[in-house]
C-alpha cells in the first residue's frame, strides 16, 4: 500500500516532469546554489589514459641521469609496482629541459606548446594514488576509489550544481580512439545516485551525436506525439517500480534528446569556427594520425560545450591505455605528446581570449605516473606513489609549481596531494565543499571523497 501510495505521488510529479515545458525536472533544469564562493563554473578534464611519465615531461631529475643503469639506491623506499620492476636499473630521461614563461617552470621538449602557457598553469608534482594497475588507477582518478560502484567526479558535479543549459547534457565524455577507456562507462557512471547524473558519451568524428536528426518524413510534431505516447507507456511501467532510477533517467534522456535536436547541432558544428581557430587547434595538421585529429576536435568541442553551459567535459587521450609505456617509451610518448600538446595549449589560449578561462577549470593528467626504474630496457612501469598533474583557469593561480617528488621522481615528498585532495580541490574551485556535498544512500551520507581529503586552497594564490 505504501509503495503504491508513494508511486501515486511520484506520478503527479512525473506528469509534470514529462510535460513539454518541464521535462527535466527542477534538479536538472536549474543550477543549485554553491556551498562556497565559486571560482569556476565548469571543468574540462584532459585525461591521459595509461599514465604519462612525469620525469620526462614536467619533473626533471638530474640525478636520474647520473645514476642511469644502476639499481635504485638503498635509501629509497621500495613499493609494489604493477610489473615488479623495483630492482631494475634506473632509466635516464633523454629529454632536453628548459625554463619557460615569466615564472620559469621547467618543461621538457616533448611539450613545447604547453610550455608556452606555463604562466597560466599550476603544475602539481606531488600527486599520489592507490591503484597500481590501469583498472584501479583509472577508476580511482574518476570516482575516488579503485573499486567500481561509486559515482564519478563528473556525476557529483552534476548532482551538486545542476546544469546551466537544459538543452544539453551537464556531463559529457569524449574519446579519441575506437577503444573505450579501461572500465568503460563505469568511469562516468552515477554509481548509487540516480542514473540521470551519469556522463553522456559523444562519438568521435563529425557525427558526434548519433541519430540527432529525425528520420526522413518525420517532422517535429510527429516526433513529439511519439514521445508523448512513449512517456505514457513508461509512466504505466513505472507504477510499482519507483525505485528504479534507470527508468527515470531514460525518460529524461528522451526528452533531452528531443530538445537537443534543436539546440545540439549548433554546439557540435565545428565548421562554424574561423579558419584561424581551426588552425590554432591544428585540425588540419598532417603530423598526427586520425586519433590526434580526434583529440584536437574534442578540445575545440569542449570549448563550445562549456561556452553553452555544460558543467563537466572529460576528454580521453589514448583511450585504451595508449600512454602505457612499459617498453619503447621514446616512441610511445613522442607520438602521444604530439597528439595532445598543441590542442591542449590551444584550448587555454582560446578560452582566455574569449574571457572563459577565469570561469573554466582545465585539468591535465593520467591515472598515475611512471617509475624511474626501467622495464624491458627502454620503458617504465606504473608509478602511483608520485606523479604530476596540472590545473589552469577557474581561479587557479598560474605560474606556480606545487609539491615535490624525491630526487629520482619515485615518491611524492612535499605537499603530497592524494586523489581525494585533487577531487576536493576541483570541487572547491566550483564552490562545493567535499564534506558538505552528500547523497544519502541506504541511510548513509555518502561524500565524493569518502570522508577523506581536503582542498589545496593555496592553488588560488
Amino acid at each position: 500500500m505504501l509503495l503504491r501510495a508513494g508511486t501515486g505521488f511520484g506520478a503527479v510529479a512525473l506528469a509534470d516532469l514529462l510535460s513539454v515545458e518541464g521535462a527535466l525536472g527542477a534538479w536538472e533544469s536549474s543550477a543549485r546554489t554553491a556551498q562556497l564562493p565559486a571560482r569556476a563554473k565548469s571543468v574540462i578534464f584532459l585525461f591521459m589514459e595509461g599514465g604519462p611519465s612525469h620525469m620526462d615531461t614536467f619533473d626533471p631529475k638530474p640525478l636520474l641521469n647520473e645514476l642511469a643503469g644502476q639499481p635504485l639506491p638503498a635509501g629509497f623506499k621500495r613499493v609494489i609496482t604493477a610489473m615488479g620492476e623495483v630492482e631494475s636499473p634506473l632509466l635516464a630521461s633523454q629529454r632536453k629541459w628548459a625554463q619557460h614563461g615569466e615564472c620559469g617552470t621547467w618543461v621538457s621538449d616533448w611539450l613545447p606548446y604547453t610550455a608556452s602557457k606555463v604562466d597560466d598553469i599550476a603544475v602539481i608534482r606531488s600527486c599520489w594514488t592507490n591503484g597500481i594497475n590501469h583498472s584501479g588507477g583509472v577508476c580511482q582518478m574518476n570516482t575516488g576509489t579503485p573499486l567500481a560502484g561509486r559515482p564519478s567526479l563528473g556525476a557529483w558535479v552534476s548532482y551538486g550544481l545542476g546544469t546551466e543549459n537544459r538543452n544539453l547534457p551537464s556531463f559529457v565524455v569524449m574519446t579519441d580512439r575506437a577503444s573505450d577507456p579501461v572500465n568503460g562507462p563505469r568511469n562516468w557512471s552515477a554509481g548509487f545516485m540516480p542514473a540521470g547524473y551519469q556522463g553522456a558519451k559523444l562519438e568521435r568524428g563529425p557525427e558526434a551525436i548519433r541519430y540527432l536528426n529525425n528520420p526522413e518524413g518525420i517532422d517535429d510534431e510527429r516526433q513529439r506525439a511519439k514521445l508523448d505516447l512513449l512517456a505514457e507507456m513508461n509512466r504505466d511501467h513505472l507504477e510499482g517500480r519507483s525505485h528504479l532510477s534507470e527508468l527515470d533517467a531514460r525518460l529524461r534522456s528522451y526528452e533531452l534528446a528531443f530538445r537537443m535536436q534543436a539546440h545540439a547541432p549548433a554546439a557540435i558544428d565545428l565548421s562554424e569556427e574561423t579558419e584561424a581557430t581551426q588552425e590554432l587547434y591544428g585540425l588540419n595538421d598532417k603530423d598526427v594520425g586520425a586519433e590526434g585529429i580526434n583529440f584536437r576536435r574534442n578540445c575545440l568541442m569542449a570549448r563550445r560545450l562549456v561556452e553553452r553551459g555544460v558543467r563537466f567535459v572529460q576528454l580521453y587521450s589514448g583511450s585504451g591505455s595508449k600512454w602505457d609505456a612499459h617498453s619503447g617509451i621514446e616512441k610511445n610518448h613522442t607520438t602521444m605528446c604530439r597528439e595532445i600538446d598543441k590542442p591542449a595549449a590551444a584550448l587555454l589560449t582560446d578560452l582566455k581570449q574569449r574571457g572563459l578561462l577565469d570561469e573554466t577549470l582545465v585539468v591535465w593528467g593520467g591515472e598515475f605516473g611512471r617509475t624511474p626504474m626501467s622495464e624491458k630496457g627502454d620503458g617504465r612501469d606504473h608509478n602511483p606513489t608520485g606523479f604530476t598533474m596540472w590545473m589552469a583557469g577557474g581561479g587557479v593561480q598560474g605560474g606556480q609549481v606545487i609539491g615535490e617528488t624525491d630526487e629520482l621522481g619515485f615518491h611524492a615528498t612535499k605537499e603530497r596531494l592524494h586523489v581525494h585532495d585533487l577531487h576536493a580541490t576541483i570541487l572547491y574551485l566550483l564552490g562545493l565543499d567535499n564534506m558538505l556535498l552528500t547523497y544519502v544512500h541506504k541511510g548513509r551520507p555518502e561524500r565524493p571523497t569518502q570522508n577523506e581529503g581536503g582542498p589545496y586552497t593555496a592553488i588560488t594564490g
